[in-house]
């Protein structure tokens, strides 16, 4: 499995996370053809330093959503025990940006927390 990303939203996705620190981020990734391409940023946001939190029951309905993105305000891209239980429950692709929010400091993971290849594509 190798997780797809289209160059525009990917770089949106570091500008979001620079704009949001030091504080997270969150998203959900919308999917077409096998690709990701768009980002539903997550709604009523209440974003710290350690966690993001948001109302997942305002989410619409959709089919297309099959990830997730937030990120670090630290050096750290590795899913913490919170992150993985929130993986659990969405399942899918999971992408974390940690700082300092460069194309090097993005991760991908499965639902259970295994890191998955990302490929970034024009």
């Amino acid at each position: 499995m190798k997780v797809r990303i289209r160059r525009e939203l990917f770089e949106y996705l570091l500008q979001l996370a620079r704009s949001a620190y030091p504080n997270e981020f969150a998203g959900f990734l919308r999917e077409k053809d096998g690709i990701f391409e768009e980002v539903l940023i997550a709604p009523n946001q209440y974003a710290g330093r350690r966690s993001v939190f948001f109302d997942t029951w305002m989410l619409p309905y959709d089919e297309t959503i099959k990830g997730t993105v937030h990120s670090h305000p630290s050096p750290n891209p590795w899913p913490s025990a919170g992150d993985l239980e929130f993986f659990s429950k969405f399942g899918g692709v999971h992408i974390i940006i940690a700082w300092p929010f460069t194309e090097d400091t993005v991760r991908a993971y499965s639902s259970d927390g295994s890191e998955i290849p990302m490929q970034i594509v024009d």
